[in-house]
């Protein structure tokens, strides 16, 4: 087994830091460490759920989705009336495991469910780490009595930290609306190009609403924030998002009919933490907004959006300070959309770069380049053709990302 190495903290981290996330009614966490793969690491969280929480989830569609990710998508939508809980751990991924993996998830979810008084159905789990090595469970449910007695509604941090794995910070959001209080955490650095959400996101709101809403709200969503980011154009095989709402707010039930401001307000947590998740992207030190407008259609402008931001040449640029607006030219051509060459226009912040097939008149290099040191960049590509749009998030490519994944299992 490998020693546990030091962190460095993104220079992109949140400067007030990890935020501090209101106790939602009907909600406890608990974090401790089991050694899963690195002795003394707080890498296992539990969290348990008031009888009457509806949950919602997302789950990445890769064909090699973990053991954790299939139990959970068969549990989905179960009855709410005897609560719930989820447990999580960083270090395996149980992924790639055969028959191991479902084992290991039914003696986890078991112990959980014996020591909370819950049925198993009614467990939910996910692990993040390395895959392709059995989950050494036992490890985990060792600890499941000391993480059920400290359970608290105000240990929110400690179940952030608990499933980092080359996170360089927890991740939190929160926000209140009309009564309802919602609050969330997540992880994710490297292996981001969602197919549904991003690696582990856990949000929970005291809200009254029913789990078809709650599940149609969560879908829509993450199209918007979590399917909108990518760190390095890699789905993971864990990638899960869990919504829960524990129904134990005094204000009234959300419906159809009144969803619009608690449907806004869960927008803002899910974005927040998508955006925290690139931020924290492996080796990264550029936040990059690609802006696609006037495309021939939405899923035309998502194409040449993601072409962009997934472009190994246009992250190296942007690593290096470089205006390189001929890489952003390439991803158009490649990325499947229509395009008309001397139609398209291309810029950097407010700085128009290249118009009409070629570079603007107006444009000096200097500016790009002024531009191109700032930690928060925006790339804006106009294809002249209709009234498409998507825009995307990323980071730069930089030398530490391949440091990070060179040695990832030593």
């Amino acid at each position: 087994m490998g020693t546990q190495k030091e962190k460095i903290v993104s220079p992109l981290a949140p400067a007030g830091g990890f935020p501090d996330l209101p106790p939602i009614k009907g909600a406890e966490f608990a974090a401790g460490a089991a050694g899963v793969r690195y002795a003394g690491r707080t890498d296992v969280m539990l969290a348990r759920l008031a009888p009457g929480t509806a949950i919602a989830g997302v789950f990445t569609r890769s064909a090699t989705r973990a053991a954790p990710v299939l139990d959970c998508e068969a549990k989905l939508g179960g009855d709410a009336s005897e609560g719930a809980a989820i447990i999580v751990n960083s270090g395996n991924a149980n992924a790639f495991t055969g028959k191991n993996g479902q084992d290991a998830v039914d003696k986890v979810t078991g112990a959980v469910a014996e020591a909370l008084g819950l049925p198993r159905a009614r467990v939910f789990s996910a692990s993040t780490g390395v895959i392709g090595e059995p989950l050494p469970h036992a490890r985990i449910t060792a600890k499941i009595a000391d993480l059920a007695a400290a359970l608290s509604p105000t240990a929110q941090k400690d179940a952030a930290a608990a499933i980092m794995t080359t996170d360089t910070f927890p991740k939190g959001a929160t926000a209140s609306v009309n009564g309802v209080t919602i609050s969330g955490f997540a992880k994710g650095s490297g292996m981001i190009a969602p197919d549904m959400a991003t690696m582990l996101v856990y949000i929970f709101a005291d809200a009254k609403i029913a789990q078809p809403l709650l599940q149609k709200v969560l879908s829509e969503l993450t199209d918007v924030t979590f399917n909108c980011i990518t760190v390095d154009s890699d789905t993971s095989t864990s990638d899960a998002l869990l919504l829960c709402a524990t129904g134990q707010a005094e204000a009234e039930e959300i419906t159809e009919a009144n969803v619009g401001p608690f449907r806004d307000a869960l927008h803002g947590v899910m974005l927040d933490l998508a955006h925290q998740v690139v931020r924290d992207g492996e080796g990264a030190t550029k936040f990059v907004e690609v802006a696609v407008t006037g495309a021939a259609s939405d899923e035309d402008a998502r194409k040449v959006a993601l072409a962009t931001a997934n472009s190994p040449l246009v992250k190296t640029a942007i690593a290096g300070e470089d205006p390189n607006w001929g890489r952003v030219v390439m991803a158009v051509g490649k990325s499947g959309a229509k395009a008309d060459r001397d139609l398209l226009s291309i810029r950097f912040g407010d700085v128009l770069v290249a118009e009409k097939g070629w570079v603007s008149p107006s444009y000096a290099e200097a500016q790009g380049a002024a531009y191109m040191k700032q930690q928060d960049l925006v790339i804006g590509v106009d294809l002249g053709l209709g009234a498409g749009k998507a825009t995307v998030w990323t980071c730069d490519l930089t030398h530490r990302y391949i440091e990070i994944n060179a040695d990832y299992r030593s």
